[in-house]
């Protein structure tokens, strides 16, 4: 069964296990505000293979780089704030384009 890349549906257990940390870290790491796992009814925690990858970035930072979890944080808001900047900039040549070349949206209907 194929799951959708931010689809949660993995217990905290499953994603501690599979990244072999002690699943007090997701907790911490959810305390600091580093990642925001969805949540059941019931409150248990549910991550999404989205989240697994922020994880295993994170992991890579702390471990490989010597990074603190603020320095994490700084780092995850810069990449966010470029990822928003890129989306801006792809509108931003859309747009542009669209006003060069006017006529090039009525010709491809």
């Amino acid at each position: 069964m194929e799951h959708h890349y931010n689809e949660p549906v993995y217990l905290i257990s499953v994603v501690a296990k599979v990244l072999s940390i002690h699943p007090q870290t997701l907790r911490q790491y959810e305390r600091e505000g580093l990642i925001e796992p969805s949540r059941t009814d019931g409150k248990i925690r549910l991550y999404s293979q989205r989240d697994i990858d922020r994880i295993k970035l994170i992991l890579r930072l702390t471990r490989d780089m010597g990074v603190n979890l603020a320095g994490v944080d700084v780092i995850l808001k810069l990449k966010n704030q470029l990822h928003e900047f890129e989306n801006l900039i792809d509108e931003l040549r859309l747009e542009l384009s669209k006003q060069q070349n006017p006529n090039a949206s009525s010709k491809a209907v």
